[in-house]
């Protein structure tokens, strides 16, 4: 039936496992598209018709049907790369600009290459934030406290926090800063 293709590449998606990019399933794709071509052949051509040749109300019907199963595929492919292209996004936030060989396996040439020019797009973004640029990779959740523990490893000598205040770091003392104060460090 019409439309059964298009469903079987949502219904796919919708079976992978969380955090992983099933292979991208070109033929699906074909023979989705192949099947809206037909679908438009079929309508152009009783289009073309002069009504007066066969029954006009049956024309009509048969033509809207075919036009509803051609949006109902279009949604469904439209859906179909829309879902991949945020699986894809997702995992860039989470792997990184580097992503696995399994993931990559499983991406079309074209998402692969829409995958490059996000990921440039990103990193030029981050490079612009700030003098040295800042990576919004890192602590994507928020901290459960806003003071952490640290432990100097080394002689560090004065370091003053952002309310003037000097800590004296030396080898082997502990001190509670702020996290913020910590990523200067």
């Amino acid at each position: 039936m019409y439309g059964d293709k298009a469903l079987e590449l949502i219904m796919e998606l919708k079976r992978a496992a969380e955090g992983s990019l099933p292979a991208y399933n070109e033929d699906g794709v074909r023979q989705v598209l192949e099947e809206m071509s037909v679908l438009y052949d079929q309508n152009q051509a009783d289009v073309l018709q002069e009504p007066s040749m066969t029954g006009g109300e049956s024309l009509i019907s048969a033509v809207q049907f075919r036009h509803t199963c051609l949006e109902r595929n279009q949604r469904c492919l439209l859906a179909y790369l829309h879902n991949r292209m945020e699986m894809i996004k997702t995992m860039r936030w989470e792997f990184g600009s580097v992503l696995p060989p399994d993931i990559k396996n499983n991406m079309s040439e074209q998402e692969s290459q829409w995958f490059n020019r996000y990921s440039k797009s990103l990193a030029s973004y981050m490079r612009s934030l700030g003098e040295e640029g800042l990576d919004l990779t890192q602590d994507r959740k928020p901290p459960k406290n806003l003071f952490i523990q640290v432990r100097c490893l080394m002689d560090y000598g004065e370091f003053e926090t952002e309310d003037g205040t000097l800590v004296v770091l030396k080898k082997n003392s502990q001190h509670f800063l702020l996290r913020s104060q910590c990523d200067l460090c």
